[in-house]
């Protein structure tokens, strides 16, 4: 026994002369507990599910985007004789990249960081391509998601 007079090892309660738990009771909180639990299930299923959704429009539009590009592209003469290297980042920085005798063919870097500003993205991620990737949701639609995900805690 220690000094608050409980036992050190187990309970020191003789389960057999212990009255059981009413039944009821027992089933009250069960299905307090599976209620409880399909709640949140549900809850987090729709927030995943909205959220893929919103990812997949997003690939969708990226897409598009790409073949628009790519239409663009295969309309100007001549292009079909140019090849490029693709720099371990996916942008060629001329300013920073070693001196050739020959200029390198691309977009400029700073065109590219000003469509980057435009769109609303962070243009710092060119020069930290390993930085997390982020979400793309507005402020609104992040204070809605982290409302509903601070009832996961309940």
């Amino acid at each position: 026994m220690d000094e608050d007079g409980l036992p050190l090892m187990g309970s020191g309660i003789d389960l057999t002369k212990v009255p059981a738990i009413q039944q009821k009771r027992t089933v009250a909180f069960l299905n307090q507990f599976v209620v409880h639990t399909v709640q949140f299930l549900n809850r987090f299923s729709t927030v995943c599910e909205e959220k893929l959704a919103n990812l997949s429009l997003r690939i969708q539009q990226i897409e598009t985007t790409l073949n628009i590009l790519d239409a663009k592209l295969s309309s100007i003469p001549g292009l079909d004789d140019v090849r490029f290297e693709v720099s371990p980042l996916g942008v060629t920085n001329d300013s920073h990249s070693e001196a050739t005798s020959e200029p390198s063919q691309g977009v400029p870097v700073m065109a590219i960081r000003n469509k980057m500003i435009s769109e609303g993205l962070d243009p710092d991620l060119l020069e930290r391509p390993d930085a997390p990737v982020p979400d793309g949701e507005s402020e609104k639609t992040i204070e809605e998601s982290s409302d509903s995900e601070s009832s996961f805690s309940d």
